[in-house]
This record gives structure tokens, sequence and C-alpha cells, in this order.
């Protein structure tokens, strides 16, 4: 909902990051407008300000980003208040461009709603106000389990076919929404090949998310599932 006549209320955090904190937002069109009363929920993840801020490893993804004004480039490179200001601008970009990108390949992520400087609005993964539960806080039965996993190579095959690893994932950074797995975190999604540490990244990805589902029972390939998204990768 983007209506200019419509009123936002913070409901309050629902989860804090190193680098954002995410709020539950409700938003609504009053009685009276161009359009009768409704009102959806929203996740609005905002990157703190530069003097709280604390972006981990950001020099590695930030390989292969650059601006055009050398004075930016500069500022971010010396992490300068004014650079550090561009840095937080650049993640909530480029994960509000990720999730356009990702949403059109029909891929299980959260809906981007709209983008302002440093906030990000998007879609709530949740019901009734509560958000849906990160993987790992879920205990699956086993056929879910190994249809879970199965949702979760799909999505990790599309995004190595266009060429893309998500960069720190994890269950931590994945809801499960019913049945049905949701990736989110998408700032840092990683060039695999135009990254110098592209590879890497992938193959962190994919030896995070492989140690959890083997722990719980499932018999996994972390080899074979790297060499294939590799191979995905490089053809992209």
């Amino acid at each position: 909902m983007t209506n200019l006549g419509a009123v936002d209320e913070d409901l309050g955090i629902l989860k804090s990051g190193k680098e954002a904190d995410v709020h539950l937002v409700r938003r609504w069109v009053p009685d009276g407008t161009t359009h009768p009363a409704r009102d959806v929920t929203m996740a609005a993840k905002r990157y703190r300000p530069s003097e709280r801020r604390m972006f981990h490893r950001d020099a590695g993804y930030l390989e292969g980003r650059r601006v055009r004004r050398s004075r930016e480039t500069r500022a971010m490179a010396r992490r300068t208040e004014f650079g550090r200001e561009v840095i937080a601008v650049q993640w909530a970009g480029a994960e509000f461009g990720a999730l356009g990108r990702l949403w059109e390949l029909e891929l299980p992520v959260p809906y981007p709603v709209q983008l302002s400087d440093t906030e990000m609005l998007m879609e709530f993964i949740g019901h009734d106000g509560v958000a849906a539960p990160r993987l790992a806080q879920a205990r699956p039965e086993p056929d879910l389990l190994a249809e879970l996993w199965d949702q979760l190579v799909d999505a990790l095959e599309t995004l190595a076919e266009n060429g893309w690893a998500h960069g720190d994932l994890s269950a931590y950074n994945v809801l499960l929404d019913g049945e049905r797995l949701v990736i989110i975190d998408w700032p840092q999604i990683v060039d695999v090949i135009g990254n110098p540490n592209g590879f890497d990244y992938l193959e962190r990805d994919v030896t995070n998310v492989c140690s959890w589902f083997a722990a719980r029972g499932l018999d996994v390939d972390r080899h074979a599932l790297f060499g294939d998204l590799a191979a995905r990768a490089a053809g992209a």
C-alpha cells in the first residue's frame, strides 16, 4: 500500500541485528479518502545511524560495488561518518533492488514495498502480528525436513543460475512460514563471478545450511551441492 493518504503506526521491534533493526508497521488509509478504509502490516528494516552501526565484514561484500563520485568512494574507504552513511544507503538500496529481482524470479523472499534512504518497507512474514520463526528455531519432522531441503536447494540453484549467492546464508536468516521457507536479509547479495571472494561466500552459504540439515538427520552432500552451484554460477 503506497497511497499518499496512508498513515503508519510503529508497533515495535521484531528483530535487532548487527546493522539494522526490523520494526512491525501497520499502514492504513483512513475513511474519507478516495479509497475505502483498509490496512496492511509490513516489516520496516531501518539501518542504524552511523555512530551505532557495525557493518560486519562489509569490506569484502563491497568489493565490486562502486559509486560514481570519488569523494564518496574515498569516504567509504576511510569509514568517515559521511562514508558510513553512504554505505548505509548502499546496503538499503542493494537489499531493496535484490528483493525486486528475486521476487521477479519467483524466489521465496519478502515482497519489497518501498525504499526511503536507509529504511526499507517489505512484506511481513507471519500471522496476526507474530513473525514466522527462524529455521534455526524449528524442529521439523523428517518428511517436512526433506521438503524444506528441496525448497532451499531449488532457491539456491535459481540464484546460482543468475550468478548470485546470498553471501550470509544460515538457518538464522531463513524463516519457516508454515511449511514454506522464506529467505531474508539480502543486503550483501554477492555476484559470484564479479566479487573476488564470490566462490568463498557461496561455499560458506552451502556449508552453513548443509551443516544445519545434516545435524537434524538429513543425508546431504555439501561438496556435491557446492560443485553444482559453482558450475551454474560460472555459466551464468
